[in-house]
């Protein structure tokens, strides 16, 4: 009679050392903050890059990946003349589109302002790649809290043309 006891008490144990443990504490995965030197001094060496340039007539092809309005995320044209927005058209019909839909992203400058702010409110995740030569953004990622979904943004920034 003793021996089933001992076989069942032995079995009981053995099925508590497999049993998960619901006490431990959650691993923390650790996130690279987006304001890091490099990234800092890589946006100061192209923002004076760009500055130097004096480009004050341009015209960019821009697109916006985020969720949001479907209108917002087309490529467009944007032209800029003395520093000020003169059109916003779309790139697949050159009609004017909506320019409020654009206004934070409408000249380089602006888009240098974008980068800034996402260093000064330590951004979760930025990613920036710069042209070379002339030092404007060409791309721009921004995850503004890896625990909200649907906050991330991406700026693509092309064919910038110097205009008379």
């Amino acid at each position: 009679m003793r021996l089933p006891i001992a076989i069942s008490a032995i079995l009981v144990a053995s099925l508590g050392l497999n049993a998960p443990v619901m006490s431990q504490p959650l691993i923390q995965v650790a996130q690279t903050p987006a304001l890091t030197s490099f990234t800092f001094e890589q946006f100061k060496i192209n923002y004076k890059l760009w500055r130097r340039q004096r480009i004050p007539n341009y015209r960019y092809e821009f697109t916006r990946s985020c969720f949001c309005f479907p209108k917002a995320t087309e490529p467009v044209i944007i032209e800029v003349r003395n520093g000020v927005t003169t059109s916003i058209t779309s790139k697949e019909t050159g009609l004017p589109v909506d320019g409020q839909l654009f206004q934070k992203y409408n000249t380089i400058p602006k888009l240098f302002n974008i980068i800034k702010n996402a260093l000064i409110k330590k951004a979760a995740n930025l990613t920036v790649q710069y042209a070379p030569i002339i030092g404007y953004p060409t791309q721009i990622n921004i995850d503004y809290n890896s625990q909200i979904a649907d906050d991330e943004i991406f700026f693509t920034i092309k064919n910038l043309q110097k205009i008379n």
